[in-house]
């Protein structure tokens, strides 16, 4: 495949292009299409990476509001205090740091449209103040004492969790979920749209500035890839192999190690529907296809797999030993040195695993109940407690 006209294609063009062509895609662009002609709240659900922000802006693009304001807002990415001033805007002193007042993006979004992504990640404190913006549409500026400002906002937000079971779990409101699923669009994930890769692939590399071909082999085996960072991962990926291509031809032995020279196939090969994507990582630790310092922790600090994937990953391990974060390490082909490290890290990034429900009489050996440091600092299940 040559891409020497789309080479040229402006990148502003490029930047808001809704790429693919498989039937579920085009099943969720229809849906977005038809929920963008009405004022309804919308709920975007998929997977870390699937492109819930494609969809999020191509509602607003079809929708009455559409030449107005467009805000986008990440959930995950500020803490309560300044998620809030994010949000509802603030008056100069009201908390350190503010030093000017500030207009939230509620009202920046007035007779527009706010994304709200990562909804899912709202402390209980914040999940209340939206939901009271929700049934009222009233924004009051932190620090002000004054009357509430009414805005015209349409609401849509994304999530890559279930909202339902953490309703059930306790995390979520239950009033809000209901308040923002009021149509929902689930985004599948790009293991089961094979058929978008190709033009994913002609998009990135048509906005790297150069005239790039790349062999039907490469492409084919990208296709079979499992890409459990869906489309942020496969960007990822084509905008390295351009960087560091030498010519202008683009093959397989261009392709990341994990995709193109395993013997047993790809790194991730597309699963059945109902394996979770932590199935597809322990298979390859266990049998030494990748590695978790170089392989796993990259593919979370990119927020291509998320916590919960890492959660699972670590219990296969702990179940296959017994309960042993020490017998965890040969099984993820790690030395005995990175035994505290692991449980650092895995701390640090709340993915800790109580070992004790793995431990029984028949899976824990004796030799294995005095594996963890007399400081609680480090272990996973005084963290987890």
């Amino acid at each position: 495949m040559r891409f020497a006209d789309q080479a040229r294609v402006p990148a502003p063009a490029l930047l808001n292009a809704v790429v693919g062509r498989s039937q579920g895609w085009r099943l969720v662009l229809e849906l977005a299409e038809k929920v963008g002609r009405g004022q309804t709240k919308v709920l975007i659900t998929g997977e870390t990476g699937v492109g819930k922000d494609v969809v999020a802006r191509h509602v607003h693009r079809q929708s009455p509001r559409a030449q107005n304001a467009f805000v986008v807002l990440n959930c995950a990415s500020l803490s309560e205090t300044l998620l809030e001033s994010e949000l509802f805007g603030h008056f100069r002193g009201s908390f350190t740091g503010a030093i000017r007042d500030r207009v939230g993006m509620l009202q920046q979004a007035h007779r527009g449209t706010i994304f709200l992504d990562e909804v899912g990640e709202m402390s209980p404190r914040m999940q209340a103040l939206l939901l009271r913006f929700l049934e009222s549409g009233e924004v009051q500026r932190v620090g002000s004492d004054g009357s509430p400002s009414i805005v015209d906002v349409r609401v849509v937000a994304a999530t890559n969790r279930d909202l339902k079971a953490m309703v059930q779990q306790g995390s979520f409101r239950e009033d809000l979920l209901y308040r923002l699923n009021v149509t929902r669009i689930a985004v599948p994930p790009l293991r089961e749209r094979q058929e978008d890769v190709a033009p994913l692939v002609e998009h990135v590399l048509s906005r790297s500035g150069r005239v790039m071909e790349i062999t039907d082999a490469a492409v084919r085996a990208l296709e079979a890839y499992h890409w459990p960072g869906n489309v942020r991962e496969l960007q990822n990926v084509v905008q390295e192999m351009a960087a560091l291509a030498s010519g202008d031809r683009l093959d397989v032995e261009d392709l990341p190690p994990q995709i193109a020279s395993l013997k047993n196939g790809p790194l991730y090969a597309r699963r059945e529907r109902r394996r979770r994507v932590a199935d597809d990582l322990y298979e390859q630790l266990a049998s030494g296809s990748c590695r978790f310092w170089e392989d796993i922790r990259p593919l979370l600090l990119n927020r291509d797999v998320t916590r919960a994937d890492l959660r699972q990953l670590i219990a296969l391990g702990l179940a296959a030993s017994g309960g042993s974060y020490r017998g965890l390490l040969a099984r993820f082909s790690m030395g005995q040195g990175d035994y505290k490290r692991l449980l650092n890290f895995l701390q640090a990034h709340d993915c800790s695993v109580d070992h004790r429900e793995f431990r029984s009489a028949h899976s824990a050996p004796k030799a294995l109940k005095a594996d963890w440091p007399r400081t609680t600092a480090t272990r996973p299940d005084a963290a987890a407690s």
